[in-house]
């Protein structure tokens, strides 16, 4: 990659103690359901602040269709079952006892919300009424208002968070850089450089740091998230220094509507697994060609057999045929009213669907805890690598992790109010003096607006759901050429920031996509179609260093 990736360590020019200071005890960066959880645990031992990018509820919690995996049918399912399920997905990259830790721990974390005020949708027993999505062995998925599932459980979790006195909430608060009192990665976090529309600039001193900023599935054309998921936490944590793990993994979501030129919307998991089909444009249903479990098969395999689908008879999109379910209104409300947008009627039409990226898999490494190897910095979320996913994400498993290692990191941060923690560093707090110089740049300009879409484009037909080598070395041949002309600006406002934040973050996804010459979950390379045991590792890269530290597998423990 161009030496600026690396050699940008912050995004602007300052000097911090000529700037507002603020301070507390915990910063969150993030105000989905990992900040949220991580903000509320947090509150117990101390002051708390947590950064929402814009507005409070936008987030990919709050776009969440999908449910949350809970194995509570103890009749049929169990906590074994559901690992061994996540285990199966991840595609044998997951880390065993992460995802043991995160099962065990599910039933006692959606009890907790619930006390909260999160309501599960009920049987006609008044049982909560257990749904079945791709992957699941068992009928497991909690969901709530039926496909709104993410929406209830954000408004549940912010209004515990607005009950708790310690807690301040700032909206529309964007994170510009974690702060470091040196550039050497390693050095510890003492919390970040903030702009707000009307305050300006802030300095936030903070004694733990959890950054929980949500996803990158802007960075694809095609994409089920919000425009707000522009990749921030990860170019923010490998500027500061932190280690990012398994960046080739996007999970692309097999089923969005396809309407041309209008914005992908999802259509949720659970209408497969109550039963609806995949057809090609003969009306040939072709998932059980693929997959025993067809429609219901881990993500990855189904968003593959429809790409290739899709390339196979130069389509735009294949279809989904709900039109022999019962009560699909009643079952799916948020998605009936998004099709009646485009008079479409499940109970009479097929529904136009392609694969669009939805969840990133990899991120910032950490431990049981969201500890990175970064003094006083903790990820928690979409934002983290916990070795949870390995190499695809199982559905319905990000909201059950969003809430357990939230909770955890909430929890653990409490050592950084001490002399000792588990980095063995001094609890520390600013102000300290950190200067920021960036000389004005010489050359030429590129249009923002035309690197974004460009960056978009790229990504999406060379970074998509079918990758090769010599289309990843194209792709990293480009973003050295923005590199040339935008990583060395300087920019005042959040759409240059956030345009430089996705730079950084492509390239560093791109360049872990060229590395591993495998394929492995949702990570799939037409030139290496297969996948090798020698890739059974995590792949680690942090701040210049242009090849990755392996880490092989965490291991069950011995019974």
């Amino acid at each position: 990659m161009h030496p600026l990736f690396d050699q940008r360590r912050y995004l602007i020019p300052f000097r911090s103690i000529l700037l507002p200071q603020i301070f507390t005890d915990t910063l969150v960066i993030g105000g989905g359901a990992a900040g949220l959880s991580a903000a509320i645990a947090a509150s117990a031992h101390g002051d708390v602040i947590v950064l929402a990018k814009g507005k409070l509820g936008l987030s990919n919690t709050a776009w969440a269709q999908g449910g949350i995996a809970v194995p509570l049918d103890h009749a049929n399912d169990s906590p074994e079952a559901h690992v061994r399920d996540t285990l199966v997905a991840g595609a044998g990259l997951c880390d065993e006892p992460v995802v043991r830790f995160t099962v065990e721990r599910a039933e006692s974390a959606i009890r907790r919300v619930m006390a909260w005020g999160f309501r599960p949708d009920l049987d006609a027993q008044k049982h909560i009424d257990l749904g079945r999505e791709g992957g699941h062995s068992f009928r497991r998925i909690i969901h709530s208002d039926g496909d709104a599932t993410g929406r209830a459980l954000a408004d549940a979790l912010l209004e515990r968070t607005r009950q708790c006195d310690t807690v301040r909430l700032f909206e529309n608060c964007f994170a510009i850089d974690l702060l470091t009192p040196s550039n050497a990665p390693g050095s510890p976090v003492m919390g970040a450089i903030t702009h707000h529309p009307k305050h300006g600039l802030q300095m936030i001193w903070a004694r733990a740091t959890i950054l929980a900023s949500g996803g990158a599935g802007a960075l694809w054309r095609e994409s089920t998230n919000p425009p707000v998921a522009t990749a921030d936490g990860l170019a923010l944590a490998y500027r500061a220094g932190a280690t990012l793990a398994d960046l080739a993994f996007m999970q692309f979501h097999p089923t969005t509507l396809y309407v041309a030129g209008a914005a992908r919307t999802l259509i949720s998991e659970a209408v497969r697994g109550e039963g609806a089909y995949l057809l090609d444009e003969h009306l040939h249903r072709f998932m059980p060609e693929q997959h025993e479990l067809a429609e219901l098969a881990p993500r990855d395999v189904v968003s593959l057999a429809i790409a290739r689908k899709l390339a196979e008879q130069s389509l735009s999109h294949v279809w989904l045929d709900c039109r022999h379910l019962r009560d699909f209104p009643a079952r799916f409300p948020g998605i009936s009213a998004n099709l009646r947008r485009f008079d479409l009627d499940p109970a009479r039409d097929l529904i136009p669907v392609n694969p669009a990226a939805h969840y990133m898999v990899g991120g910032v490494r950490t431990d049981w805890t969201g500890r990175t190897d970064v003094p006083g910095l903790y990820a928690v979320g979409e934002a983290a690598s916990t070795g949870l996913h390995g190499a695809n994400r199982l559905a319905s498993n990000s909201l059950l992790e969003a809430l357990v290692f939230g909770h955890a990191a909430g929890e653990a941060c409490v050592e950084m109010r001490s002399e000792s923690n588990a980095w063995g560093t001094p609890a520390r707090q600013g102000p300290v003096q950190v200067i920021s110089d960036i000389p004005i740049s010489p050359s030429g300009e590129l249009d923002l607006a035309d690197v974004r879409s460009s960056l978009r484009s790229v990504m999406w037909r060379n970074v998509g759901v079918e990758r090769s080598g010599p289309k990843l070395d194209d792709v990293l041949e480009m973003f050295n050429f923005w590199a040339r002309y935008t990583l060395d600006k300087i920019f005042d406002d959040l759409t240059g920031w956030e345009a430089q934040n996705m730079l950084l973050a492509g390239a560093l996804v791109t360049r872990s996509a060229a590395w591993r010459s495998e394929s492995r979950g949702c990570h799939t390379r037409s030139d290496h179609p297969a996948s090798r045991d020698d890739f059974a590792v995590h792949d680690l890269w942090r701040r210049s260093a242009d090849t990755p530290r392996t880490l092989p597998l965490a291991q069950p423990a011995v019974a």
